[in-house]
């Protein structure tokens, strides 16, 4: 008896190690919380001054507009707001707040914190560059450009606690859908001029204890570099329908590093994967691979301020010294489209125009004309990249292709994320490689970017024509009509050529099969609390 008595705690004790180790995945699936591969460390989580998607994905859980997206369709569905009504000439849309809702800190969420919101983003000091995503409100651009300095002249009446009305410039049939973006999101004003004035860019605000939103989550942790935790906000008018209790965001820059981290249980979704490994996940059956629709093209950049960038002639010799479907194949493994126009396919049943053409012949003999035969007398052109899995791989395909077929020089600057965003930002690059994801499925949100002074063009380029093609289709509201005037405008900036298409993204990404209710998301995003998990 008594060896028995000794003998079973060892048995005990052996059982023990040989029992499979709970890993974060299953942990996470027991205990409610989605562990979600999101490649970069955020650089805000202010919702009007956010500017990268990734950061963008991590507010749609902590923030929620008059407006939200529906993940398959792209299409406007309420939130905030129950309903909204529409003037019969499309340029008064009254918007109707569900009664009850709450702030997480428990205060009361109502019309005026949409119109505090709305002038803080539109303060000039503020400097946001998403600002002009309220701008078909009328006189919001003059008030953000600083020509207007009465926010009661802006077109945001609060007409009660619950009923926003908004008064445009022109019909802009699109404005539920712009409704959604996290720019249109509202901010606390008690939390906002508790830390700083309104138009403070950088205080502790958003920081875990301080931030104060009206999503379905709550930020809980922020390490940087390693994760940011949000747990479910109780507050938020369904959280009894959000199955998750937490969800977990992992910045994990390299997708080697990411996709290792899927196959040992870290990680319920990634955020991409590499493009190597495609194939091998394609033979899995079942397999955890989806390839879905996504809005984003991928392009170059030109900062056409800098000679000899400033000559269309060079721009577009480099736009068609390009062989786009052997640079989807050779680097995406054929997951991605070659993409010869800035809008990408199935937006807003637009026809996209033809486009900057594979032309080698064409691209020596503009080079030639601009006084650069061969590329004799360019000198060599600093490439700057995301320093990511794909996009060195990209640079050096361009860089063979260029070399052999113009003669062209260039060299690769790889950058973390923040680097990379602020060197175009501030046309401290010369050619970058940047990624738009389209903010709703319609044309304009992609070629609005290249408006002169835009927040988000970072190319340097103007062109009144452009931008009066641009206009004109704003105040059209027959919508063939207003198409075809957007693709003249892009015909006409893609003959320019300040940025150069280079492929149409899709998301490749892996997923666990106990993620339930994750739909193809074309935007990108995803309303965390409509997840479950669930073996």
């Amino acid at each position: 008896m008594r060896f028995l008595r000794f003998l079973l705690p060892a048995l005990l004790l052996a059982l023990a190690a040989c029992a499979k180790r709970e890993t974060p995945v299953d942990e996470g699936i027991r205990t409610g919380t989605l562990l979600v591969g999101n490649q970069n460390e955020p650089a805000s989580l202010d919702p009007q001054l956010a500017e990268a998607f990734t950061d963008q994905v991590i507010l749609v859980a902590l923030f929620e507009g008059l407006t939200a997206l529906d993940e398959a369709t792209a299409q406007p569905v309420p939130a905030v707001a129950e309903r909204w009504d529409v003037s019969p000439d499309g340029l008064t849309y009254t918007f109707h707040l569900r009664p009850g809702q709450q702030w997480s800190n428990g205060d009361p969420l109502t019309a005026e914190d949409f119109a505090y919101s709305f002038r803080r983003i539109l303060s000039p000091k503020l400097a946001s560059s998403y600002s002009y995503m309220l701008w078909p409100i009328k006189n919001a651009e003059a008030y953000n450009s600083g020509t207007l300095t009465d926010f009661s002249k802006v077109g945001v009446a609060v007409i009660d606690p619950l009923t926003l009305r908004l008064t445009l410039e022109h019909p802009t049939p699109y404005l539920p859908a712009l409704a959604a973006h996290p720019t249109w999101m509202p901010v606390h004003r008690a939390t906002i001029e508790k830390y700083g004035r309104i138009d403070d860019r950088s205080t502790a605000w958003t920081n875990p204890g301080n931030l104060v939103g009206n999503g379905a989550f709550t930020l809980t942790e922020w390490h940087a570099n390693d994760r940011i935790v949000v747990a479910k906000n109780p507050r938020y008018r369904d959280a009894a329908q959000n199955h998750l209790n937490r969800v977990v965001f992992l910045p994990v820059e390299n997708a080697e590093v990411e996709e290792r981290n899927f196959r040992a249980g870290q990680v319920h979704v990634t955020f991409s994967l590499p493009a190597a490994k495609l194939p091998t996940y394609r033979a899995e059956s079942p397999s955890p691979l989806r390839v879905d629709p996504f809005l984003r093209t991928f392009y170059l950049n030109f900062n056409t301020t800098k000679p000899p960038l400033d000559n269309p002639k060079v721009r577009r010799a480099l736009a068609l010294g390009l062989d786009r479907a052997a640079l989807a194949q050779a680097v995406y493994n054929g997951s991605r489209a070659p993409a010869h126009t800035f809008t990408p396919p199935n937006c807003g049943g637009y026809d996209l125009p033809a486009g900057q053409p594979d032309d080698f012949a064409a691209a020596r003999a503009l080079l030639a004309e601009a006084g650069y035969p061969g590329g004799k007398g360019l000198p060599a052109f600093p490439l700057t990249v995301l320093n990511d899995d794909t996009q060195p791989r990209v640079a050096e395909a361009i860089q063979a292709m260029w070399q052999r077929e113009l003669g062209v020089r260039l060299t690769i600057e790889p950058c973390e994320q923040k680097t990379w965003i602020q060197r175009q930002q501030t046309l401290a690059h010369t050619i970058g490689i940047m990624g738009w994801v389209g903010d709703f499925a319609d044309p304009v949100t992609f070629l609005n970017v290249l408006k002169a002074g835009g927040g988000n063009n970072w190319t340097g380029w103007a062109s009144p024509a452009y931008d009066a093609l641009l206009a004109e289709a704003a105040r059209t509201a027959e919508p063939a009509a207003r198409l075809a005037l957007l693709r003249r405008a892009e015909t006409l900036m893609l003959d320019a050529a300040p940025v150069a298409p280079l492929v149409f993204d899709a998301r490749a990404y892996a997923l666990h099969p106990a993620v339930r209710n994750w739909a193809p998301s074309p935007l990108g995003f995803h309303r965390f609390q409509l997840i479950e998990l669930r073996n």
